[in-house]
């Protein structure tokens, strides 16, 4: 939609939209743990979570979330690796340091409270132009859009938005319709009407705009083009990578690495992985003793090797496919001294914050229950 162009709906028109979705949404709304009130830290931890994850898998880590850390100051006093348990199996961990750090802005920052615009709300660690926009709109009345993918969805079949919403620079488009359309008055329940719109009678797939409390205005169910919108280009395929999960033992427990902070699942353990590429032959003993070196077994010190013969694990992120062949080995000396590493015993292994990708692997050698 041209900057330029005249905007498609009267004033009366924009009235009359906004009548009929806040009407809807006061008798329809889903009642979610954290719109019982507006307190903007629990918008900050509920729309982190929701990132990426489903409402109903969200409920009970926010409920848990929010009876381990009840205030803002209380997730930024707390350790690290407390927050990470709390998050596991959540997936995307990197939301969760985030969560943290912006607490802890808060906190430094802010004096323990939280700022109250949305172009404020954005120097926080982590949070970004919707988070922004869904925290001061529903916690401080701000007329500020939060624009997610229930919000390109809606507003695209609304008013038939031919722009790409994978391209960075259609938000611009759509912030500029939604400040037209929002609510002045509610601006924190209109964005979470259209959350609530776009899960519901405007889903992705399967949509049911005819019965939809918007079909008058939605202008795709009037052109019989709804499935059309939003325009998006698809996403590649996950690159598939192979990878040896080294499982090594010693009388101390299994070895464990903390992964870079930066890059795929930052501060968590794992099992060491080296990628299959990298080595001439594969399972070859000579090499896999060669690979165990890098991660600190002492030069020629011997590996037992074993072969369970179990089934490569896979795991698929966003943008990556991972095939991982696990080789188990026991060792007698290994130097931890140069790196992030540790030996858990088996008993403790339950008890770490671990990626979802290292329990399968922790399952498929049955040192972990489903």
């Amino acid at each position: 939609m041209p900057e330029t162009a005249p905007f498609p709906w009267s004033d009366k028109k924009i009235a009359a939209f906004r009548e009929t979705l806040l009407t809807w949404y006061d008798q329809n709304k889903r009642d979610l743990p954290w719109r019982r009130d507006h307190e903007p830290y629990h918008v900050l931890v509920s729309e982190t979570m929701l990132q990426q994850t489903q409402v109903q898998t969200v409920i009970p880590y926010y409920e848990a979330f929010l009876t381990q850390f009840p205030t803002v100051q209380a997730l930024a006093d707390a350790p690290q690796a407390q927050v990470m348990k709390a998050w596991e199996g959540l997936g995307y961990y990197s939301r969760a340091r985030h969560l943290q750090e912006a607490a802890q802005q808060v906190v430094r920052d802010y004096a323990g409270v939280f700022p109250t615009t949305a172009v404020e709300l954005q120097t926080l660690q982590g949070i970004g132009p919707y988070t922004a926009g869904a925290i001061a709109s529903i916690a401080f009345n701000e007329v500020a859009p939060a624009i997610d993918g229930n919000a390109f969805r809606v507003f695209a079949r609304l008013f038939c938005i031919e722009d790409d919403i994978a391209k960075p620079q259609t938000r611009a488009v759509f912030d500029r319709v939604i400040r037209r359309v929002i609510d002045p008055a509610r601006p924190g329940d209109f964005n979470q009407a259209i959350m609530d719109l776009g899960s519901t009678y405007m889903r992705a797939s399967d949509p049911d705009a005819e019965h939809s409390p918007v079909a008058a205005f939605d202008a795709s169910f009037q052109s019989g083009r709804v499935l059309d919108f939003p325009v998006k280009t698809k996403k590649p395929r996950p690159v598939p990578i192979a990878y040896l999960a080294l499982a090594i033992h010693s009388p101390a427990g299994w070895l464990l690495m903390q992964r870079p902070q930066t890059g795929m699942l930052g501060d968590l353990w794992m099992f060491p992985l080296i990628a299959e590429d990298e080595l001439e032959e594969t399972l070859a003993p000579a090499r896999l003793q060669e690979a165990a070196e890098q991660f600190g077994a002492e030069a020629g010190t011997a590996l037992t090797l074993s072969d369970p013969g179990l089934r490569p694990v896979t795991h698929t992120f966003t943008h990556q496919k991972w095939t991982m062949t696990i080789v188990q080995a026991e060792i007698d000396k290994f130097s931890l001294a140069t790196l992030p590493a540790r030996w858990v015993p088996e008993s403790e292994l339950a008890s770490l914050a671990l990626p979802t990708v290292q329990k399968k692997l922790l399952r498929r050698m049955q040192l972990l229950k489903e």
